[in-house]
């Protein structure tokens, strides 16, 4: 009998047990942890140390970003890439550059009139070759990105030319889930500019 009471008092415990348990959630999408509309913040980044980034990085990654390797041309991911968004480092995640500043250099490597953050980039003399010239790294990750030239096109004169494999693209639809929100302002302006432009254009019998 005591057995039996025993028994009972242990089913009672379990099914509390397992009414106290809220359900599970039905089978869905997993919820990404790097994608929320938290912005990048330079305070949250640690820079990891070469051993772990060999470990996360491609060999190429590593060889660019942490040698000063140059990636080959018009054999890399977005030289001529054309697609809306933001381009930034690849070990830190720090926004760099703009597709709304990216033109088609010619070189066979991703290249810009103009930095999105330019408090995020750091220039330094490079005097590897001769003559000597101006070496662009990111300000957190201190990664080597490329460099930049005087010979850009309006309105700055300059070119970035950068290696992708420096360098992460955040496609414009991805950008406030990946925390760069703040940036899709200027997107929208561009498109303002563009249709006030088509529309005094058409006004005054002009063509593009």
């Amino acid at each position: 009998m005591k057995l039996f009471a025993v028994g009972l008092l242990s089913s009672k415990m379990l099914i509390d047990v397992l009414l106290s348990v809220p359900l599970m959630a039905k089978p869905g999408k997993v919820p990404d942890p790097a994608a929320k509309d938290e912005a990048w913040s330079a305070k949250k980044f640690h820079k990891p140390s070469k051993e772990e980034l060999r470990k996360t990085l491609t060999p190429l990654q590593f060889e660019v970003t942490q040698e000063k390797g140059t990636e080959r041309p018009f054999e890399n991911e977005f030289w001529h890439n054309k697609e809306e968004g933001i381009y930034v480092d690849s070990v830190s995640g720090e926004p760099l550059f703009s597709s709304r500043d990216k033109f088609d250099s010619g070189t066979g490597w991703p290249s810009f009139t103009r930095p999105l953050v330019k408090e995020n980039l750091v220039e330094r003399k490079d005097e590897s070759l001769l003559p000597a010239r101006t070496e662009v790294r990111s300000k957190y990750a201190d990664s080597h990105l490329g460099h930049v030239f005087a010979d850009g096109p309006a309105p700055t004169g300059l070119r970035y030319c950068m290696n992708s494999a420096a360098l992460k693209f955040i496609p414009k639809s991805k950008m406030k889930e990946s925390g760069y929100g703040e940036y899709l302002q200027a997107f929208a302006e561009t498109k303002s500019q563009t249709k006030s432009q088509t529309k005094s254009q058409t006004k005054s019998g002009k063509n593009p």
